[in-house]
């Protein structure tokens, strides 16, 4: 009877971890960090044996839906302010705020030889349309208007600009004609260190202030292992790895 017992309880526990490892997280990540997330998914779901669950899109809209009670767990912004304002608001644990990655800018053309690497077309003004990310919702956007004040050109340029909702419309906009030329996230055009199409300026960093991207475990999360596992994978040196090949600069704190 004891020995029933003991196969009983052997046979619970091995339920218990079978349902904990196929468990799903829930991770709401800034559309720029599209291409260097998946891949850090696949490592990390090939090492650790758990899934994960992700949804791509605006930080704005990822705040306010956290801020309404969405299902997150684990929540990488495209900028600092909305991490630390869910830090502030109790539902995300402030000790858990860290810098993932820092954000790159550059003008980009589908088409080869539009876009060289000073940028000269910005000043030429050869161009009917100039996408940028909305600068009030997207930190690439806000990154983009400082670069056009930099080089005094926001004035001049203003009438041609189409607004996207985030960098993933912004790029989408260049990609399919909608604008000639974009300030899209480095990371949509660099792969492994190479440009991926077209042609592109890769922004000076002193003409724009850091994009400092910060990821956050949400409240609700606090004492989920796996979501843990993941922040401490995401400051692993195989997932800087992949965050660097993506043009991405890791800031040293990590």
């Amino acid at each position: 009877m004891i020995r029933i017992r003991q196969i009983g309880l052997l046979l619970s526990l091995l339920i218990g971890l079978s349902t904990a490892a196929a468990e799903q997280l829930s991770i709401a990540v800034a559309s720029n960090f599209t291409a260097p997330m998946r891949e850090i998914a696949l490592e990390f779901e090939k090492t650790t044996g758990h899934q994960l669950r992700i949804s791509y899109g605006s930080s704005g809209k990822f705040f306010a839906q956290i801020s309404h009670g969405a299902p997150f767990q684990v929540f990488l912004s495209a900028d600092q302010a909305k991490p630390a304002a869910l830090c502030d608001a109790g539902l995300a644990v402030p000790a858990s705020q860290f810098s993932y990655a820092i954000g790159a800018l550059a003008l980009w053309s589908p088409e080869s030889n539009t876009v060289d690497e000073q940028g000269v077309i910005l000043r030429t003004g050869n161009f009917n349309k100039l996408a940028i990310a909305n600068p009030l919702l997207a930190p690439y956007g806000r990154a983009a208007v400082e670069v056009l004040k930099h080089l005094k050109l926001d004035e001049v340029t203003r009438d041609k600009w189409v607004t996207g909702e985030n960098i993933a419309q912004t790029y989408q906009y260049v990609s399919t004609g909608n604008a000639e030329i974009g300030f899209v996230a480095v990371s949509q055009v660099i792969e492994n260190g190479n440009l991926k199409s077209g042609s592109a300026w890769i922004l000076p960093s002193d003409l724009y202030s850091p994009i400092k991207q910060d990821a956050v475990l949400l409240t609700s999360a606090k004492d989920n292992q796996v979501a843990k596992a993941f922040i401490a994978y995401l400051k692993g040196s195989e997932a800087q790895e992949i965050i660097r090949a993506y043009g991405y600069n890791v800031a040293e704190t990590n």
